[in-house]
């Protein structure tokens, strides 16, 4: 009896944690005045915060001698520069920020401390101070000028005036401040202590994704090879390798001649500015063992940039013969990483010890593909679709502004019930990262964020994490990770121009015990755009910029140059200071969507019998119909079946002006909240233990035993496909039921529009004459063909989707 009632238990609890998503009313200035002052309208969206700023400059007339730095100090919090040694007039020009709703005692202190040894940082002698009453210290709100620093003369122990002087600054501001990025926060501080590398992971930062261009290599032919020693086994096929970075491609391997012919493409992702190199390698034998006949190196600054489907020139490239491997094929292996290594390096490709010598010729068509999207993220999530090439960007169409509030109930992911909570969102190629509020299970950010917008059926991904680099010994040797707490995405067609969306998210994590919320994020979103016009013009255009569908890639491709293309940009990122790190970026950018996941494969399938419902309802209709369930119901559609066949003219006007009418009636049921994720929907609510497992599974697998590993690894990759085509058709028929669902309320709109005017135009012509059209349109004559789709087709392809709501 005990196990039953613990299981009830159990569910009971399940089913009270909300998942929905809620209105607020947070107290921003969007359009009012608050306190008889009022916010700059780059942060007219979030709540005002103050903050004692003090700015330290520079001492003059101090001691030779002495090892100087200044402590900031406020009641128990106390921040401090960094130590400067036997410097007279030191300059440290750093910025504290103390929350106000954190100041507890009426002084503050600034103190020129001496250190007197290399412990710790804190210690030494008080060689002078400057105290500030805060009832005294001014306001300043910008956009005023920033505050002039003075020079202020330091007291001694007995408040006696000195000759030594500081340079500083105090006043009160709110995050609006150009000081508060940059800023040294005391509950940051407190939490980090001497860790500068901490601290700096603390702060809020705007970073850059790279302009990323795909790279086409048109591998054509060879001339005058000379073959090696038989030395691979007797096999006399011949292929070539690319090295792109740390990408290998290699085309199909051909029988051996000295003027082989391949014909063949290989895609590569490469990232501005242009200054890495390709490396082609002629090589004879089998993938496993092989011998180089020649290589090439081709900078990618000489290459050629496109924005069309027009074929660039081939060139004929001089193959150079490498020097003879001694040691076998482990010997080569090292000289292809030493030769790969001096080209990521800018190093010039040289082999010691002999000169180079002609080994045949290559003919290549090489250029960089300017028309293409490069995509790094999820179509259906992608939160651009401009082309690579600047020359092809069309003006914005609007501005989306983001307000991150604050965050309520956060589970704690640290011992002592602890959460070092910030939020990274993406948008086109910018991504920002706000300040980590430190040891708070409700944290409160209250930061601002504006993007441009140049296409209205865009996703904006914020995601929440946990900072692992405080209190942790492993910050500094990069071994600490960030864990993710929630994931929400905000499709913009969504959203009606100029209003403010202020809603509750529920922050949901997949773990592999199941589905868990984390707690619930505020967010305040706008998205604002001077012309309805404009935005309505982009329905009618392709999604994708013309390149793929006057030259398209395939499924296999896309997957390969999105792979890296993450990789690219997560390098990237990881030279920034501070970095984002690796599991931030692949979370963002979703890198193991294409993996297969029976929890993902069970809610496609339920989208799908959700779509084809209506079709067995229908056919259940007729079935009651033929079999006179209901007498008046049959009499009825047998006089419309008479009447279509009578007069089948009124056919189509009755089709459009049903449609009419279900599109205003459903006006008043229309979604008012913008989509969130759905844990039902994502069937995370029902995933067993073994299923999660699985998803959460590494690919490769980490399952023991090579033919189960193999065959098992084999069985995802092709599921995952499967995955990917059923999640496909899913989306297409939710868009279909999306035209009337006002999910999107410009594009129904647009759809009830065509509906009355194709009933009025349908009505007034002959059913004769429009099917007389149709067909003549459907057989017109290749010439009139044009690939870019139609604006049908581009229409349908904006819908949203039920995508949006899935884990």
């Amino acid at each position: 009896m005990a196990n039953p009632n613990q299981n009830q238990n159990q569910n009971q609890q399940k089913t009270e944690v909300d998942f929905s998503l809620k209105e607020t009313s947070p107290n921003i200035s969007a359009g009012r005045v608050i306190s008889g002052d009022r916010l700059p309208t780059t942060f007219d969206l979030v709540e005002k915060m103050h903050f004692l700023f003090v700015r330290v400059v520079r001492a003059r007339n101090l001691c030779a001698s002495s090892n100087l730095y200044v402590a900031v100090k406020l009641g128990s919090f106390k921040g401090t520069t960094r130590f400067l040694e036997y410097n007279p007039n030191p300059e440290w020009n750093q910025v504290f920020a103390f929350a106000k709703e954190r100041i507890q005692v009426p002084v503050l202190e600034i103190m020129v401390m001496d250190k007197t040894g290399y412990g710790d940082v804190y210690g030494g002698k008080i060689t002078g101070r400057v105290a500030f009453s805060i009832s005294d210290i001014p306001m300043r709100v910008p956009p005023d000028s920033p505050l002039a620093p003075q020079w202020y003369k330091l007291e001694d122990d007995n408040r006696v005036k000195q000759e030594k002087e500081l340079m500083l600054s105090v006043w009160m501001g709110t995050q609006a401040d150009e000081a508060f990025p940059e800023a040294w926060h005391s509950d940051a501080g407190a939490a980090s202590g001497d860790n500068a590398a901490a601290i700096a992971y603390t702060r809020s930062k705007v970073y850059l994704s790279p302009r990323l261009w795909y790279l086409r290599v048109n591998v054509i032919q060879a001339q005058d090879l000379l073959p090696r020693s038989n030395k691979c086994g007797g096999n006399s096929e011949i292929f070539i390798q690319a090295f792109s970075g740390n990408l290998i491609l290699r085309s199909r391997p051909v029988k051996f001649n000295p003027n082989p012919l391949w014909n063949e493409d290989l895609m590569f992702v490469a990232a501005e500015p242009f200054d890495e190199s390709l490396l082609f390698r002629i090589e004879q034998g089998n993938p496993i063992k092989h011998e180089s006949l020649g290589s090439c190196v081709v900078p990618l600054n000489d290459v050629k940039q496109r924005t069309n489907a027009a074929i660039p020139d081939s060139k004929w490239y001089n193959l150079e013969k490498p020097k003879a491997c001694e040691g076998g094929q482990e010997g080569k292996q090292q000289q292809q990483q030493q030769q790969q290594q001096q080209i990521l390096s800018k190093q010039e490709v040289n082999y010691p010890e002999k000169e180079v010598k002609f080994a045949g010729k290559l003919n290549m068509r090489i250029c960089l593909e300017g028309g293409y999207h490069v995509l790094d993220e999820a179509t259906q999530y992608s939160s651009d679709f401009r082309p690579a090439s600047k020359m092809l960007w069309k003006p914005s169409i609007g501005v989306l502004e983001l307000g991150i509030l604050n965050a309520v109930g956060l589970s704690p992911m640290k011992k002592n019930n602890r959460t070092d909570a910030y939020c990274v969102a993406k948008y086109g190629p910018k991504w920002v990262r706000t300040r980590t509020i430190v040891g708070c299970l409700s944290p409160k950010w209250n930061e601002q964020y504006t993007w441009e917008v140049y296409d209205p059926c865009t996703v904006i991904t914020i995601v929440v994490f946990d900072n692992g680099h405080l209190h942790n010994k492993g910050a500094t040797s990069g071994l600490a990770a960030d864990k993710r707490i929630g994931k929400i995405r905000i499709r913009l067609s969504m959203l009606e121009i100029d209003r403010i969306y202020t809603h509750s998210y529920p922050l949901i994590n997949l773990e592999p015990q199941g589905a868990k919320k984390m707690g619930d994020i505020q967010l305040a979103v706008r998205f604002s755009c001077p012309s309805m016009l404009n935005v309505l013009q982009t329905y009618a255009e392709p999604l994708l910029p013309t390149m793929h569908y006057a030259s398209p890639l395939s499924r296999f491709q896309l997957d390969s140059l999105r792979n890296q293309a993450a990789l690219i940009t997560l390098m990237r990122f990881s030279r920034a200071e501070p970095p984002l790190r690796k599991e931030v970026v692949e979370y963002m950018l979703d890198v193991r969507a294409n993996v297969w996941s029976m929890r993902r494969g069970r809610a496609h399938f339920q989208r799908i019998v959700g779509i084809v419902n209506g079709l067995v309802a229908i056919c259940k209709l007729f079935d009651n119909i033929q079999a006179w369930k209901n007498s008046a119901m049959t009499v009825i559609i047998y006089f419309i079946f008479l009447s279509v066949i009578f007069c089948p003219g009124l056919v189509l006007p009755t089709i459009f002006f049903s449609l009419l009418f279900v599109g205003i009636w459903r006006y008043r049921t229309r979604p008012r909240y913008p989509s969130h994720m759905d844990i039902k929907l994502s069937h995370a609510d029902t995933a067993t233990i073994e299923e999660l497992e699985e998803e959460f599974d590494t690919f490769p697998s980490k399952i023991c035993g090579e033919n189960l590993k193999r065959k098992y690894d084999r069985l995802r990759g092709i599921a995952g496909r499967v995955l990917a085509v059923m999640g496909d058709l899913a989306t297409q028929g939710e868009r279909v039921q999306s035209l009337l669902s006002w999910r999107d309320p410009r594009a129904t709109a647009l759809f009830v529009i065509f509906c009355l005017v194709a009933g009025i135009v349908t009505f007034l012509t002959p059913v004769r004459i429009i099917i007389v059209v149709l067909i003549t349109y459907w057989l017109r004559p290749p010439r009139l063909r044009f690939n870019i789709p139609a604006i049908p087709q581009n229409f349908l392809r904006r819908m949203p989707a039920k995508s949006d709501g899935m884990l």
